[in-house]
């Protein structure tokens, strides 16, 4: 005698039916990137507030005035977007390092995995010590949080009407966008220094996966796309 199943008691299938992932994809991994999603919200906001207040005003500090010189050398005028091209450069280029530990991972290579992982926390640290220099001149100069410079006059394009105002509240976005941004990429080195310590003690070899690698790679892509984004608005616009 056969028993009728009611629809309700009926044990699903499909993929939308529960107990099973409707996307081809880790859990671990999906979830970085609803992280980054979430994040991202976080960072259009602020950067839309900058970009809200920069094409509000009647007047503004020009890019070109305040990053004409490369911190660290002797080099104080006649270099707009140099130090931060090379900043830019670095980042992109601890990206294109951290593209190769995971194309490594994907062949189980160990040796290359800890190599490439290595360039890339190189390249985060020395895109925070640039950082460092360039807040540290502009300290220098005048501005800060709540500080900006008494003499106006050499950040702003000649003839344009000086604001004191709007060159506080540059000084405010740069120094929390840039800053909270260089938090990201530190927060990258130090788990990347995780990740590198355990390809070491060869965690991920046993597990027969670098699926790891992938999920802090998405991460600091993430930190270097942002970056085009802040480097656009501050620098460039």
């Amino acid at each position: 005698m056969s028993v009728q199943v009611s629809p309700i008691d009926e044990v699903k299938t499909t993929p939308w039916s529960g107990g099973k992932s409707p996307f081809n994809v880790e859990y671990g991994k999906m979830m970085m990137w609803f992280f980054l999603l979430s994040d991202a919200f976080t960072f259009s906001s602020l950067l839309i507030a900058y970009g809200a207040l920069r094409f509000s005003s009647n007047s503004w500090p020009a890019a070109d005035l305040i990053f004409q010189s490369v911190p660290g050398t002797s080099i104080e005028h006649g270099a707009p977007l140099v130090f931060v091209g090379l900043m830019t450069f670095i980042l992109i280029m601890s990206s294109v390092t951290m593209v190769l530990a995971v194309e490594a991972g994907h062949r189980m290579a160990k040796k290359e995995v800890v190599t490439w992982m290595i360039f890339t926390i190189i390249g985060g640290f020395m895109f925070l010590g640039c950082q460092a220099l360039e807040w540290n001149h502009l300290h220098h100069e005048g501005f800060w949080w709540g500080s900006i410079p008494h003499d106006l006059k050499e950040f702003f394009h000649e003839g344009a009407p000086l604001s004191a105002t709007y060159t506080q509240q540059f000084a405010n976005l740069f120094f929390t966008i840039t800053g909270f941004h260089g938090f990201h990429v530190f927060s990258g080195v130090i788990i990347n220094i995780i990740i590198t310590v355990n390809v070491l003690l060869g965690t991920y070899q046993k597990r027969g996966s670098y699926l790891m690698i992938e999920k802090v790679g998405l991460y600091w892509h993430f930190v270097d796309l942002v970056w085009v984004f802040v480097f656009t608005f501050f620098y460039l616009v």
